[in-house]
């Protein structure tokens, strides 16, 4: 594979806006010159992760990660270098002259085969054999626009229509087959694998048809739903269908509803509700959760009203709660789903059923304590059913206060209450209730001066001419912080831009995180005479605070030394002298005052 021009990589970072790419995975809000929102890299509860515009980076000062575009899709999407500026070309319209990556190929081919697959199920659905598809359609609400909004299509009665849509896209059916779209028959060649079917396309949010939902037509059709299966593209742990649809309402709302079915999703966005997103057949995964908490603060879980929905609820709450999320739970009546209900009470019903859900967790406490509470043996069933779940509640002032509503419900001592959820959150490895993310590094005194030196050549590039290297190597102690300083005055007489010319591409770990950092902050712009004076002031101060650690280090030697060594005696008379001249005298005069 080529290796990609820099100036390629240059042209594409100028036109990619970093606020509009990393909004699309989490919801960001105007905070000065910058834009803040929730880290996607680490759970949080209150925003530190910082994008600039002016910039075009990005940083928490969270859990200190930072980049530009490229590196935050890397990181986030788990992209190799080459593949991120290769997403982003295609985006923004920039041609890469080199040969395409044999994985990114093969994915690719995969998509085009969706793609065409979904070609087919949109014509097909529109001609006469999907006459039958389409008065199913209309009789469960779906009319022509909500049709074209969802790319609603129909898969054909017959074994082979996928299989030669692929053919006459010159596509294998080997390809067909590793896409989901076709299986092997026994006897020996392929066959369409859905049928007879509604079809409903899942995309990703850049577009992409990762897979199928397909709900049969006929009856005695046995699954009812049916999906394209896993592959390279179609990752069902991670695919949530509706969620392109949903990118701008829940950015709004800060909020998603979570429902269990195609239909179900379509039934709320029928109610006016855009803010909803549904699993592929799976039930909720730690990957959802992640997905989820990256984008907003609180879940509305919309289930079925029965049995399995409410045990769909708890299960939901073991995968959403460890991501800090804040869950209600919107009880339908039994035997109803969202689209029934919406077709008996009506949308502005299943908007206010939505809007007034309850805490998730307050429903298990009521559900919890509704068998009876008479006896010791039922007050602690309840407590055994409710403590698992407070357990992973991340919040401490939320966990204790619904561990006092848990106490009062079954009418026993907080502190018993508050043993049993230590026990549950123990798992019988941990003493402890889950600890909080750990916190960066903080900066060392000597750092404060060094990352002082490194903002004013960041800010102002010109002040590198008034210093030499070997000032800043002998000033600011070896580290990131001399790295990064060094790596700014090079790139200032270079008449390099820091930010623009790939300056942190070049720079490695807690150096690269330090740029950012320091490049996102909100600091106030010093005059050129203001400035210049900061930074002789600064590298003063850190020089006498090399000599002070400098003539620590040898007065230690000289009291380890058995003998006064001369040379030792020596170095020690040099920095005496070093020093008064750090400190204003003059070379041979008394220190005294």
């Amino acid at each position: 594979m080529g290796r990609i021009p820099d100036s390629v990589v240059d042209e594409i970072r100028e036109r990619v806006d970093i606020v509009d790419l990393i909004s699309r995975y989490i919801a960001l809000k105007p905070a000065g010159r910058n834009h803040k929102g929730l880290c996607p890299f680490h759970s949080e509860k209150t925003p530190s992760f910082n994008v600039s515009r002016d910039r075009q980076i990005f940083h928490c000062f969270g859990c200190g990660v930072g980049g530009n575009v490229f590196s935050f899709l890397i990181r986030h999407d788990n992209l190799t270098f080459p593949e991120a500026v290769r997403m982003l070309a295609r985006e923004c319209g920039v041609e890469i002259a080199e040969e395409e990556a044999d994985e990114r190929d093969r994915i690719a081919r995969l998509a085009k085969a969706n793609e065409l697959a979904q070609r087919l199920y949109q014509s097909a659905l529109a001609s006469p054999e999907g006459a039958a598809a389409r008065a199913y359609l209309a009789e469960r609400g779906l009319d022509a626009a909500s049709i074209e909004r969802f790319g609603v299509g129909f898969a054909p009665d017959r074994w082979d229509a996928v299989a030669r849509a692929l053919a006459a896209g010159d596509l294998s059916p080997e390809l067909g087959e590793r896409a989901g779209l076709l299986a092997v028959r026994a006897s020996g060649g392929y066959y369409d694998r859905l049928r007879a079917r509604v079809t409903f396309p899942i995309h990703d949010v850049h577009g992409r048809v990762l897979g199928f939902g397909g709900r049969a037509t006929k009856t005695g059709q046995e699954p009812k739903y049916l999906n394209t299966p896993e592959t390279a593209l179609f990752r069902k742990r991670e695919a949530l269908y509706g969620l392109p649809l949903a990118l701008e309402a829940s950015r709004r709302e800060d909020r998603l509803v979570v429902v269990e079915g195609y239909f179900d999703l379509v039934a709320l966005h029928r109610a006016g509700i855009e803010s909803v997103v549904a699993t592929c057949g799976t039930a909720l995964t730690p990957e959802h959760g992640k997905a989820l908490r990256r984008r907003v603060r609180e879940v509305v879980l919309l289930f079925d009203g029965d049995a399995a929905g409410e045990r769909a609820v708890a299960a939901a709450l073991e995968v959403l709660l460890p991501h800090g999320l804040r869950v209600r739970a919107a009880r339908l009546p039994s035997g109803d789903d969202p689209d029934t209900y919406l077709g008996r009470e009506g949308a502005e019903a299943l908007r206010a059923l939505v809007a007034r859900a309850p805490a998730a967790l307050e429903g298990m406490i009521a559900r919890a304590v509704a068998p009876g509470i008479s006896t010791p043996w039922e007050k602690a069933d309840a407590v055994a059913q409710v403590a698992p779940l407070l357990a992973l509640v991340q919040d401490p002032v939320e966990r204790g206060e619904l561990v006092r509503r848990l106490a009062l419900a079954v009418d026993v001592d907080v502190r018993h209450v508050e043993i049993a959820v230590r026990s549950a959150a123990r798992g019988g490895s941990s003493d402890a209730l889950p600890a909080p993310t750990a916190s960066p590094r903080r900066d060392e005194p000597g750092d404060r001066g060094a990352r002082t030196v490194a903002a004013l050549l960041l800010g102002r590039p010109e002040l590198a001419g008034r210093v030499s290297e070997a000032e800043l190597s002998a000033a600011i102690p070896e580290g990131a912080w001399q790295e990064l300083a060094l790596a700014l005055h090079r790139s200032a007489a270079a008449g390099e831009e820091a930010l623009a010319s790939g300056l942190a591409d070049r720079l490695a770990g807690e150096a690269r995180d330090l740029l950012f950092a320091l490049a996102i902050a909100e600091e106030p712009e010093l005059e050129a005479k203001d400035a210049e004076r900061a930074l002789e002031e600064t590298l003063a101060r850190l020089g006498r605070r090399r000599l002070a650690r400098e003539a620590k280090a040898l007065t230690q030697r000289l009291r380890l030394s058995p003998t006064m060594d001369a040379d030792l005696l020596a170095a020690k008379q040099r920095q005496l002298e070093q020093k008064k001249v750090a400190l204003g005298f003059r070379p041979g005069t008394a220190t005294g005052r």
